[in-house]
Order: C-alpha cells, then sequence, then structure tokens
C-alpha cells in the first residue's frame, strides 16, 4: 500500500519550497559564512528593508537535524524566519510553533583560492550542492541558437543560455566538441583542492546540448577521460549529458568512465516532449531517447540510469491540465520507466509568472506532494534505489526522493 503523508521533515521541506523563508538579521548574518544563494532576497514594496538596497545575499541552503536539506526561498510573504547566529546556533520558527534547530550549508575554503595562474576556482566549472561537486565546463548551449518556423529549439523552461561570452573563460566554442588544455588544468586543480577539503562524494558531469548527439557524446568522452585522470580518490562519476548513441554509452562504460548516467528527459508523452523540449525532440526524437535510456540499462544496470524530469511544467496553462491529470501522467510515466529498470528523479519547477499567484502554487503543491508519494510507491513495487553513487539526501535540495527513501524506510 502506498504511504499517503509525508514525514514530518519532509513535509516541513516541501512547505519551506512553496513559503519560503522572510528575510531576518540572522538570516543576512549567515550569508557571510554559508554557501551564497545564486538568486538574491528583494524585498516586497513596504517589507522593512534594513539594507536599503531592495535586495540582499542570502545563503543558498540549510539543513535539519535529521539530515534533511532544503532549498532557501525568499518570501517576504512567509510566516517562517530564521534567528540566532552562528555561535549560539541557528533557528528556524514561525508564531505559534516551537523553534527548530538548523544549520545552513557552509561556504568551503576553496571557493575563495585560485589556481596556480591566478585564475578564480569558483569560476572554473565545478559547483558544490551539498556533498555533490557538479562540473560544468561547457554551459552553453547550441540549443539556443537554432529556430524552426520562428520558435526557439532550447527547452522551454531553460536559462543555461546559449554560448557567448558569458562562457569565454571556459573555453568554450560554438560548434567545437573539443575544450583547451587550460579548462582542464584549472579544473584539475579546483577539483584537488575540493576534494582535498572535504565533503564531496560523489561527481556529475553536465553541459549544454550539441546538435549533434555524436559530437556531444565525443565531448564527454573527452571531458570524463580528463576527470578521472585527476580523480585520484576515485569517487563515483555520473554523466549527465542528452541521449546517446550506443557506441558512445560502450566506450564509457569500456573505459569505466561513469558509475551512472542521466539522459534528461524532462517530461513524458511525446507531444509535451515535443512541445516544451523542441530541440531534444528534433535532434534526438522522443522514442531513440527512450531507447537509449534502455540501452544504457543493459550497460550499466537497474539503478545505475538515470533521467531528470521538470516536475510541474504540465501545469502551465497552456497545456490544458488539471494538477490530478497531470500527476497521473507523471506517474505513468515514473511507472513504465521503472518498469524498465530507469530510475527518474524530480525536481520542482518554478513557474515565472507562478510566484504570486496562491491558486497556482496550491495545484502545483498538490501536484508535487502526489507525485512523490506515489513514485515512493513505485520505487518500492520495481525494487528500485536511488544509488549513493549517484546522490543522496545531502544534495537533493530541490527533490525529495532520497528523502522520502531515507524517512520511510521499512
Amino acid at each position: 500500500m502506498n504511504p499517503t503523508q509525508l514525514p514530518p521533515s519532509a513535509r516541513l521541506k516541501l512547505d519551506l519550497m512553496f513559503h519560503g523563508i522572510h528575510y531576518t538579521e540572522a538570516l543576512g548574518q549567515a550569508a557571510g559564512h554559508a554557501f551564497p544563494n545564486y538568486y538574491p532576497y528583494r524585498f516586497q514594496p513596504g517589507e522593512h528593508d534594513p539594507t536599503g538596497k531592495g535586495k540582499a545575499p542570502i545563503p543558498y541552503a540549510l539543513s535539519l537535524a535529521d539530515g534533511t536539506v532544503i532549498r532557501i526561498k525568499g518570501s517576504g510573504d512567509s510566516p517562517w524566519g530564521v534567528s540566532g547566529d552562528r555561535t549560539s546556533g541557528y533557528r528556524l520558527g514561525q508564531v505559534g510553533q516551537p523553534d527548530i534547530p538548523v544549520e545552513f550549508v557552509p561556504l568551503p575554503r576553496w571557493m575563495g583560492a585560485q589556481t596556480s595562474d591566478g585564475f578564480a576556482m569558483a569560476r572554473t566549472g565545478l559547483e558544490l550542492l551539498g556533498d555533490l561537486g557538479v562540473i560544468n565546463l561547457a554551459p552553453g548551449c547550441e540549443y539556443f541558437l537554432h529556430k524552426q518556423d520562428g520558435v526557439s529549439m532550447r527547452c522551454g523552461f531553460c536559462a543555461y543560455g546559449a554560448p557567448d561570452e558569458r562562457v569565454a573563460h571556459l573555453g568554450q566554442k560554438i560548434h567545437q566538441v573539443s575544450l583547451p588544455d587550460l579548462t582542464y588544468t584549472r579544473i584539475g586543480e579546483t577539483l584537488e583542492a575540493a576534494l582535498a577539503e572535504g565533503g564531496v562524494r560523489q561527481l556529475y558531469l553536465v553541459g549544454g546540448s550539441l546538435t549533434d548527439w555524436r559530437e556531444e557524446g565525443q565531448r564527454y568522452l573527452e571531458i570524463a577521460r580528463r576527470i578521472q585522470a585527476v580523480n585520484r580518490h576515485r569517487l563515483p562519476l555520473s554523466c549527465g549529458s542528452g541521449a546517446l548513441p550506443l557506441d558512445i554509452m560502450r566506450q564509457l562504460r569500456d573505459e569505466n568512465l561513469v558509475d551512472n548516467v542521466c539522459f534528461n528527459l524532462e517530461i513524458w508523452s511525446e507531444p509535451l516532449f515535443a512541445k516544451i523540449c523542441p530541440g531534444k525532440h528534433r535532434y534526438v526524437g522522443y522514442a531513440r531517447w527512450i531507447e537509449a535510456l534502455e540501452q544504457a540499462v543493459g550497460l550499466w544496470g537497474r539503478g545505475h540510469v538515470y533521467t531528470a524530469m521538470v516536475a510541474g511544467i504540465e501545469l502551465e496553462p497552456e497545456h490544458g491540465m488539471s494538477w490530478e491529470q497531470a500527476a497521473d501522467l507523471a506517474l505513468e510515466g515514473a511507472e513504465a520507466l521503472c518498469a524498465r529498470g530507469i530510475l527518474p528523479v524530480y525536481s520542482l519547477y518554478w513557474p515565472v509568472g507562478g510566484r504570486d499567484h496562491p491558486e497556482y502554487m496550491s495545484r502545483l503543491r498538490n501536484y508535487f506532494e502526489r507525485l512523490n508519494l506515489g513514485y515512493h510507491g513505485l520505487r518500492r513495487k520495481y525494487d528500485l534505489h536511488i544509488s549513493d553513487s549517484f546522490m543522496t539526501h545531502r544534495c537533493a535540495f530541490m527533490q525529495m526522493e532520497c528523502d522520502l527513501d531515507r524517512l520511510m524506510a521499512d
């Protein structure tokens, strides 16, 4: 029987994902020593702004006593706030409820260091998500450069961007597979510093797409080989590319370059895939994408093949779905994938225009809760487990699979 309620800390995580945290002096002080949020806190009209600047830096994530990690969303409407300080400890609370001890994900020392040629390590392509080191040496996506019948080929939810001057410091060139040696030298030094400091348990390769899936595979082969050459701790390494040709996958497997693969389908059902991910549909195709995932299971085995999904984009008005219909469709996809030995991972979609609409956010929350509870039951049904070599609850800031498997274990 599927569970019908989230455990308390998972429910709190869901509350904070949707309601956020309002600004306090303690939250602002924590930004001085915590891993920084990519989005500053923006004060609402009429909200007390002690900075006088309209915005303020805040931490990226906090953790509960049981290890649950939650990404911080700043919101002046939230009843939740942080008190305390670094010395006495921080506490999360709201009026009428007991405070909850929390910690903020710390800022690692290596992020303030430089490579041997004086380049900031924080800009070399390594990003930390809890205990997961994400390596992104080619963030520019070629889908942004192409249109068909006036429609951009980029995924509808994506903000990665085209390869341009913003990625020049990594040496990425349009329509060029290989990256410069200097890029690999810098990421190698950064990775050594990060691993020496500790806390990183898995590595994940990711990047922007190429329109030729074979060229994309050749790029990931090159990157994986260069990263493994400096991965002296032999931390598990996962490939987060697009779908790849079978012979490229065989090379990745035969050379023991990666422990897991994650080809991000993003959305279940071919009509939605074609509409939301037009570039993936045009240059690879829905059926070929799923076939590549199936082939990967044959190479790496059940529990080592993943696909990231954007949970909730089905609720955008143009798709004409109720939250119940959207959840049913997502769970249909989850079962179809699990039956093939493929594990989807659902990241909550934040609608650009829906943040200030309570009714929309209520439907999105209902959808996300039902999806996660139902999917937890499917993982049990098919005896599938998210491998610690791929991700853990310590890096799942916007996902709930690892939390539920840990908190709802028999």
